[in-house]
C-alpha cells in the first residue's frame, strides 16, 4: 500500500476520535456539576426563600421585647432633665444608648397634654425646667428610629443591607401605633392628664419628642 493510500485510510478515524473525546469531556462535567450541586429542601434551613426579611413579621415578634427593654429602663423624666442640665456628658452616660448624632434615652413621665399639630403634642410636666420642651408623637405619621435603637441590642450587623436596617425601624414603629396608639383616640388628647413610657434621641436638650412605648390616658 502507498503512503498516499495509508494516510487516506486513517483520515476518517479523526472525526471518531474527536467525538469520542468531547463526550469524555461532556460525562467529565456534568460529574464535576454533580459533585457541586446541593440539593435543598423546601421549606429547610437551606431555601433562601426562608431567609427573606418579612418587616411585618419583624415588628410583630421584636416590638414587645424593645417595650419591655424601654420600660425597663425609663428614667423619671425630671430626674434626666436635670442631670442633663448639669453634666450633659456624664447624663449621656448614665442614661443614654449611643446611636448616631445622639443617644437615645429612655424616660417616663406624666403631664396634661397641651396644643397638637401633626399628631405632636406638647406636654407640660411638674417639675421639669421651663426652658424644656417635651413633645409626643402619636400618629398617624410616626418617625425616627428611636425605638430600634433605644435598646442597644438592635444593630446593623443583623441585616442583609441598609435598606433592611431602616425597615427594621418602621417595623417597630408600625407595632407600636396598632398595639399602644389605636386603643386611643389621639385627636381628642389636649387638656387631658397622660402617662408616658418612650424614648427620645439627645439633640436638642431643651426640645425632646418622645416615640412611646406605652401611653395611657387618665
Amino acid at each position: 500500500m502507498s503512503a498516499k493510500a495509508a494516510t487516506a485510510s486513517t483520515r476518517p478515524a479523526l472525526p471518531g476520535l474527536r467525538r469520542a473525546l468531547a463526550g469524555a469531556a461532556v460525562v467529565v462535567l456534568l460529574g464535576a456539576m454533580a459533585l457541586d450541586t446541593k440539593v435543598v429542601r423546601i421549606g429547610s434551613a437551606g431555601d433562601v426563600r426562608s431567609a427573606v426579611f418579612s418587616a411585618t413579621d419583624y415588628g410583630k415578634s421584636e416590638f414587645p421585647k424593645v417595650q419591655a427593654d424601654v420600660e425597663a429602663r425609663a428614667a423619671d423624666a425630671v430626674t434626666v432633665a436635670t442631670a442633663i442640665a448639669k453634666d450633659r456628658a456624664t447624663a449621656e452616660k448614665e442614661y443614654g444608648v449611643p446611636a448616631g448624632v445622639g443617644p437615645v434615652i429612655s424616660v417616663k413621665f406624666s403631664g396634661v397634654v397641651g396644643e397638637g399639630k401633626s399628631g405632636i403634642y406638647k406636654v407640660a410636666v411638674d417639675g421639669v425646667p421651663d426652658t424644656l420642651m417635651i413633645r409626643v408623637q402619636t400618629g398617624p405619621a410616626i418617625n425616627g428610629t428611636e425605638l430600634r435603637d433605644a435598646t442597644g441590642k438592635i444593630t446593623f450587623g443583623q441585616f442583609t443591607n441598609q435598606i433592611e436596617y431602616q425597615d427594621a425601624g418602621s417595623a417597630l414603629n408600625n407595632e407600636m401605633k396598632k398595639e399602644v396608639l389605636a386603643k386611643l383616640d389621639t385627636n381628642a388628647l389636649t387638656g387631658k392628664t397622660i402617662s408616658v413610657v418612650g424614648a427620645f434621641k439627645l439633640v436638642n436638650p431643651k426640645s425632646w419628642l418622645v416615640t412611646p412605648v406605652s401611653l395611657e390616658v387618665k
